[in-house]
């Protein structure tokens, strides 16, 4: 009677811790499905965080690609500006030799226009006169008249080459002044302004962003962590419910031998009710018991 009442104290007190692990077992799983549902939901934000990063790069690369290309023009337009600076200084020289070349052509023109009227009026009346020293042969004449003759072709073809390249330099001055007039003005610049802003902008989110994931995946490890002790804990919870069965069981047996086989009724109903009442890992205790 005395090792009957003890065991079943002894079967009560197992019976509360058993109760003990059941409840903290629930309340694992419990947490648990919450600490699964809050992984769910950090996944779904780091997948729409990591959306919205590669978004923000790839906008991130049109836009240093757009201020590449616009470096590259800027330089063109710079450097077509510093030759055209340099045209532009070389137009006035050439502006002021047309100007002494004309001048000398016209100068040389009327001189030859009066010595041709004189020619064709002979009417000076001091034309003649003595000369000292002998006239100066007919072939010396020619030969000057010739040497005149050469020097004039040569001052012409130089006055025409003269007016060809002022010709030529007046078109280049023209062009250049056209490509002056097509060069883009501070538009260009306020434009680059409003990109490298907007850049600016960019990567500052790009940066908020980023440490908003390495937060979200710093919490996902905690989380991570969190839910492995879970898991250990209730694998040893497990490991000790079964450990308190299997006590439990072999007491009810030792018992049995020591009463001969003769079970008060009490006790085997509340055996019985403990077998249907109690489930652990998934399966039924008396399928285990017959196992």
């Amino acid at each position: 009677a005395v090792v009957s009442t003890q065991s079943t104290g002894e079967r009560l007190r197992q019976k509360k811790e058993l109760d003990q692990v059941i409840n903290e077992r629930d309340i694992l799983g419990t947490q648990l499905i919450r600490r699964n549902d809050e992984l769910a939901l950090l996944y779904e934000k780091i997948k729409i965080q990591q959306s919205t990063l590669n978004k923000g790069e790839i906008q991130y690369r049109q836009r240093l690609e757009d201020i590449r290309l616009l470096k590259l023009e800027v330089k063109k337009l710079r450097r077509e500006k510093n030759i055209l600076l340099k045209s532009v200084a070389n137009v006035d020289e050439l502006r002021r030799e047309l100007f002494h070349v004309q001048r000398e052509l016209l100068r040389e023109r009327t001189r030859c226009k009066a010595l041709e009227e004189e020619l064709e009026n002979p009417m000076n009346i001091h034309r003649w006169r003595k000369l000292e020293g002998s006239d100066p042969s007919t072939y010396e004449m020619i030969q000057k008249i010739q040497t005149l003759q050469r020097r004039l072709i040569s001052k012409t073809e130089e006055v025409v080459a003269k007016e060809m390249s002022i010709q030529e330099k007046e078109k280049l001055y023209i062009d250049l002044k056209q490509i002056l007039a097509r060069q883009p003005g501070p538009e260009v610049a306020e434009q680059l302004q409003i990109y490298q802003q907007s850049l600016k902008d960019k990567t500052k989110q790009m940066k908020a962003m980023s440490s908003e994931l390495n937060m979200c995946e710093a919490q996902n490890s905690e989380y991570r962590y969190e839910i492995e002790t879970l898991v250990r804990e209730l694998h040893d919870a497990k490991n000790k419910y079964y450990m308190q069965k299997r006590k439990e069981r072999n007491l009810k047996e030792r018992e049995r031998h020591m009463t001969g086989g003769m079970i008060p009724p009490l006790i085997s109903s509340q055996r019985q009710d403990t077998v249907n009442r109690f489930t652990g890992g998934g399966f039924n205790l008396k399928q285990a018991q017959k196992a």
